[in-house]
């Protein structure tokens, strides 16, 4: 990190602290300029949720740990902002639920890729798809560097998982075919209102509590499919947007501030 100091007590702390990992390994070329921009946003929607898993989030994850399990061909796909702040826990996932990880970006070059791969490898992956001429396969019906994947990955699996992904290729991964499991804190963006299970939380809460999710779930398959039974997306997204207005009602009513729900979570 840079040579800033955040005072652990300072009430953004983990908030600050994401930033300037961001910051860092935008310098490193893994995160995009746009990916800080991309955090951002993010954040806003984070702060209208509380900065907290909610319920909601909970549910979409045991509904995506199970889908994941169940999959003949999952595949984790990974951009930079997701490689910068989760790589440990994309390998972890990856490996208990037998996924392949693939590099997609939007902002694609060569360092990235190799940058990134890199970061995933550091991280305990053995292999990673997606770089320079292994995403010679194509995207139907999209026009950015996103159409680009690989072969032995993203064209023919069955799931993938998007963290913090962008609207278009999402729904174009659905006409393929594809169950799309999306981590979006926007519960009305496209990704989220498009993806097949979409988990309204933030990236770096969302993760390794997946991966527990998918390691308890792991031992008992059968439970899997009753959880997938009774999951209902767009009922999951409806319920995280009534938490929204209700917090800002209250908020509203009270004429006092948002105030969070902390933690104590270390990043």
């Amino acid at each position: 990190m840079r040579n800033m100091k955040i005072p652990p007590e300072h009430p953004r702390a983990v908030s600050l602290r994401i930033r300037e990992k961001l910051i860092e390994h935008c310098r490193k070329a893994v995160v995009a300029a746009a990916g800080l921009i991309a955090h951002g946003r993010g954040e806003a929607f984070d702060y209208l949720l509380g900065e907290r898993t909610t319920k909601p989030a909970l549910n979409a994850m045991k509904a995506a740990a199970a889908t994941l399990l169940t999959a003949e061909k999952p595949v984790v796909s990974v951009n930079g902002n997701t490689a910068a702040l989760v790589a440990g826990e994309i390998v972890s996932l990856a490996q208990i639920t037998n996924a392949e990880i693939e590099i997609n970006l939007f902002h694609r070059s060569l360092e990235r890729e190799l940058t990134i791969k890199e970061l995933l490898e550091k991280a305990g992956a053995h292999e990673v798809l997606g770089t320079d001429k292994d995403a010679s396969a194509k995207i139907p019906e999209l026009r950015s560097e996103r159409r680009r994947v690989d072969r032995r990955g993203i064209l023919v699996a069955d799931v993938v998982l998007v963290p913090l992904e962008d609207g278009d290729r999402t729904e174009a991964l659905i006409k393929t075919g594809k169950k799309v499991i999306a981590i979006d804190l926007n519960p009305l963006s496209r990704t989220s209102q498009r993806a097949t299970i979409t988990i309204v939380d933030n990236v770096v809460r969302a993760m390794p509590k997946l991966v527990e999710t998918a390691r308890m779930l792991k031992q008992d398959l059968n439970k899997c499919h009753k959880i997938l039974l009774n999951f209902d997306n767009e009922k999951n997204l409806a319920e995280s947007i009534i938490l929204i207005k209700k917090r800002l009602s209250e908020a509203a009513e009270k004429g006092e501030h948002l105030t969070l729900e902390d933690e104590r979570h270390e990043f």
